[in-house]
């Protein structure tokens, strides 16, 4: 149906109660490259730390790199994945300032593409397909939605990165009793929104929020948990 709105899957902690839980951690994607060099030097060149160069000086090189803040890592090498190089798309790189990103990749001299939003409900078309289909409309959403804004990138091989914009996640998708930033840009972000949706109320109560701590705190807590934000 056209105006079907999307299902929002949402385990129930309590059906599997009884069931002991094995955490799995999802930490490491194998990107298949043809110049071991050369693929360095661009992950190098994105800021992203170094974690390992092993060379056993015959057959086999691994390295790992991460990206700020992330909790999951990249490895690429010799003999690592029978992959074809560059045959990785839809390698998702998420942030709550896209412009920002963009930008500092710009300024370390990465080529990337201009900021896009999807072609509203159209998921067929001429362009590179991404995760919202293949539409893809210059400048970011224009309502600024969660989800919503895209920037791409590709590695000297051709595997295919893309920045998503995500400032409030969608339920179900965070444990809402526990408040974590990636990274004290992520933190500075969030304050930022913060304060320009304080600055909204205090128009609204027509006087200075002694309890602006409070507010802050309940604000950026219902945005990162997807729950209603305060008003």
């Amino acid at each position: 149906m056209a105006n079907a709105t999307p299902e929002v899957q949402v385990s129930d902690a309590t059906s599997q109660a009884s069931v002991a839980r094995v955490d799995m951690k999802f930490e490491i994607v194998v990107i298949p490259v043809s110049d071991v060099d050369r693929a360095k030097e661009f992950y190098t060149r994105l800021g992203w730390r170094l974690d390992a160069d092993y060379d056993n000086g015959k057959d086999f090189r691994v390295i790992q790199f991460t990206p700020p803040g992330s909790g999951c890592s990249v490895i690429f090498g010799k003999n690592v994945t029978a992959a074809a190089p560059g045959s990785t798309q839809g390698l998702y790189l998420i942030v709550s300032d896209i412009e920002a990103a963009r930008n500092d990749l710009l300024r370390r001299g990465v080529e990337i593409s201009e900021v896009f939003h999807g072609g509203g409900d159209v998921y067929a078309g001429p362009d590179e397909p991404y995760l919202f289909g293949r539409i893809r409309v210059s400048g970011p959403d224009p309502a600024h939605a969660s989800y919503r804004s895209f920037a791409s990138l590709r590695d000297p091989d051709g595997n295919g990165w893309l920045f998503q914009e995500i400032t409030t996640r969608l339920p179900g998708r965070i444990d809402d009793t526990a408040t974590t930033f990636a990274s004290a840009n992520d933190l500075a972000s969030a304050f930022r929104r913060a304060e320009a949706a304080h600055g909204k109320h205090e128009k609204l109560l027509g006087h200075r929020d002694e309890d602006w701590p409070d507010w802050y705190a309940a604000y950026m807590i219902a945005e990162q948990s997807g729950k209603e934000l305060p008003q």
